[in-house]
């Protein structure tokens, strides 16, 4: 058993690591979430839907965000109609989360660490903005296709946007990280 403890000693402190991070960072979070009152939106989702606000009033006259009076969403207005409601779980903190318990996991450098988390967390932050953008609009323009816009096609985007942040960082970065590339 020691022989195979000693085999395997990198993968078990990556999970180790992983997973810790992760609890705790989710942890924390949900300690944020549960110092709102019930049905009020969270300032992290309150800051997401006005940026949204902001990114699509760049390309149209008419977008608006309007915080919910009885649930904790942020109502999204695109061209006067109502298409979309911005929740807790659109605000790109669990996949941030998710990001950075990766990344700890497979830190390099402390500097370089750092630099990356922040520097990740903000590109996954500004595309999370504009995929909820980009999605409001397309479902004002192809309402029919809502449930393939929502649940395939822009999670994949965003997941797909953190897994190469990760290759990047193992490839690049992190204490595994080839010399010679």
């Amino acid at each position: 058993m020691k022989k195979y403890l000693i085999l395997y000693k990198p993968f078990l402190l990556f999970l180790a690591v992983f997973f810790l991070t992760y609890i705790v960072l989710t942890f924390l979070y949900q300690n944020y979430l549960n110092s709102f009152e019930e049905n009020k939106t969270d300032s992290i989702t309150k800051m997401v839907g006005k940026n949204t606000e902001q990114v699509l009033l760049l390309f149209v006259d008419d977008a608006a965000i309007e915080e919910s009076t009885a649930h904790p969403y942020m109502k999204l207005f695109y061209n006067t109609k109502y298409v979309a409601r911005i929740v807790e779980g659109c605000n790109a903190v669990s996949v941030i989360i998710l990001f950075l318990s990766f990344v700890i996991a497979f830190s390099g450098k402390l500097i370089t660490t750092v630099l990356y988390i922040v520097g990740g967390s903000l590109v996954i932050y500004l595309l999370n903005v504009l995929r909820i953008a980009a999605l409001s609009a397309l479902i004002f323009y192809f309402p029919k296709q809502e449930a393939l816009l929502h649940e395939v096609l822009f999670p994949l985007y965003i997941y797909g946007v953190v897994f190469i942040l990760w290759l990047i960082w193992v490839r690049k970065f992190s204490r595994y990280a080839s010399n010679g590339n």
